[in-house]
């Protein structure tokens, strides 16, 4: 019988690889232009969001980040047996009925979430389970692309923007600043106001470092507990750089003009924090690698310890027979 099963699917593996290139390029395109078309509303949402919403603008390259994985894995991808698998169409039930949820009981997020699950199962039955083991963290990945609910908006944004302006605070005390804080606003030096808005909160460096820490976690390779390390540490990178932008614009205002700090903070302050955070991710892959011996070399290492056991044992022998000898 698993002879039968065998025989059958590279049967089905020859017929599909005699399909013309024409079929294979096809099949993915009228795919994608279906699940567009029937998410066309909430794709035109999103959209608008994306442009809208600072904190999310960063979904915008998600879509296009995924294109540049699936490139990335071409040649893996190339190798996987393309043979349909019907339980894509319970993963394609499940995201509809998340998005009659949403459409019932006006929940947006859910309706964009059910577009993520439900390109999971179009992805599971069109393509196979090869081709999904293969793509399914690029698949939710995509859930980055989706601006969060509005209750976890609210729950995040409100403590970084605490935090923002306790770090703030606390850094310019260091540095002898005549400091006064009054909610989410800091005044400096008795007569310069300097208020933390919701948009400084950093949920905006938040969202984005977190696409460039799962991309940098795809690629590299490395352990799945170094990678998963990574996206985590995503977090407190964000906090610490929006702080030192913060920081950097009170001292600003003091040094220089209001002027010269907003032009800092909204332009130069968030084209550097990115490079910074880059870096920051960068060195920590580096002080992992520095930290963990790898599995060659401890394999290389125990080795030479059982060599030098062996060795050693091998000598006592022969000093111990030199001794009954005598």
């Amino acid at each position: 019988m698993t002879k039968h099963r065998h025989r059958a699917g590279v049967a089905m593996q020859e017929r599909a690889r005699a399909y013309p290139p024409a079929i294979w390029l096809a099949v993915p395109v009228l795919t994608l232009g279906s699940l567009l078309w029937a998410y066309w509303p909430a794709v035109v949402g999103l959209y608008k969001d994306w442009q809208g919403s600072e904190e999310y603008s960063v979904g915008q390259l998600v879509p296009l980040v995924a294109l540049y994985l699936l490139w990335h894995d071409r040649s893996a991808l190339r190798k996987c047996r393309i043979t349909p698998c019907w339980w894509g169409i319970g993963l394609v039930a499940l995201g509809q009925a998340a998005r009659a949820f949403g459409l019932l009981f006006l929940y947006e997020s859910a309706e964009r979430y059910s577009l993520v699950l439900t390109a999971a199962g179009l992805v599971l039955l069109v393509a196979g389970r090869q081709v999904f083991r293969q793509v399914k963290w690029i698949l939710l990945m995509l859930l980055l692309m989706v601006p969060l609910p509005g209750r976890v908006h609210n729950l995040i944004s409100g403590p970084l923007q605490t935090w923002a302006t306790t770090g703030a605070v606390f850094l310019l005390e260091l540095l002898g600043v005549t400091v006064a804080r009054e909610g989410n606003v800091i005044v400096l030096n008795h007569s310069i106001p300097l208020a933390v808005a919701e948009a400084c909160s950093g949920l905006r460096m938040l969202t984005a470092f977190a696409v460039v820490a799962a991309t940098l976690a795809y690629v590299v390779k490395r352990p799945r507990w170094q990678k998963v390390t990574l996206v985590i540490s995503s977090i407190p990178v964000a906090i610490f750089c929006n702080l030192a932008r913060l920081f950097a614009t009170a001292l600003l205002y003091i040094l220089a003009s209001s002027e010269a700090a907003e032009r800092f903070f909204h332009d130069f302050a968030g084209l550097a924090m990115m490079p910074l955070a880059v870096l920051v991710l960068v060195g920590e892959l580096v002080l992992m690698k520095k930290l963990v011996i790898p599995d060659d070399e401890e394999g290389r290492q125990q080795g030479n310890d059982r060599h030098g056991n062996g060795h050693n044992a091998a000598k006592k022998r022969r000093k111990q027979a030199t001794l009954i000898k005598t």
